[in-house]
């Protein structure tokens, strides 16, 4: 029986994190977070691209686009939905996450969700890293592992 796991290895790895430019006080401590945990794994900075976009919502094709040139094992979105007092939210937050679900599967490669949806602002900053959680790091531990998995899996490289 062949058992597979990935593992914290980013021996060799070559990451994209793409970045929503909105809320952007809040998508710069995510991608902090994120370099931050890829550094201390192993990747460094020459090996990792940072691809800016307005917001969220021009996440999943943006991570799909990366993910198809080959040249990346993974790709890190993040992005900072916050609710307000329409069904703005809903929108864009439905629709991030399902596209870069969508990203991943049809580009083979990991397309990890950085993505806060939060209902405040509060809430946001505390997933940051700037006061206790840090959902970039998380994304970024998330992509290398995975990374890690598919290079022990069978099937296309």
């Amino acid at each position: 029986m062949a058992v597979y796991e990935g593992r914290l290895d980013a021996g060799g790895l070559r990451m994209a994190v793409v970045v929503a430019r909105y809320n952007r006080p809040i998508t710069a401590a995510l991608l902090a977070g994120a370099q931050d945990a890829l550094r201390r794994n192993g990747i460094g900075d020459e090996n990792v691209d940072v691809v800016w976009v307005p917001g969220s919502f021009e996440l999943p094709l943006t991570a799909r686009r990366l993910a198809e040139t080959g040249r990346y094992q993974a790709v890190i979105a993040l992005g900072a939905v916050l609710k307000g007092a329409t069904a703005h939210f809903e929108y864009v937050a439905g629709a991030t996450t399902q596209g870069l679900m969508q990203a991943g599967l049809l580009s083979g490669v990991p397309v990890i969700c950085g993505v806060l949806t939060c209902e405040t602002l509060e809430q946001a900053l505390d997933r940051t890293g700037l006061r206790a959680g840090d959902r970039g790091a998380e994304a970024a531990l998330t992509a290398v592992e995975m990374a890690s998995l598919f290079r022990q899996l069978p099937g296309r490289a």
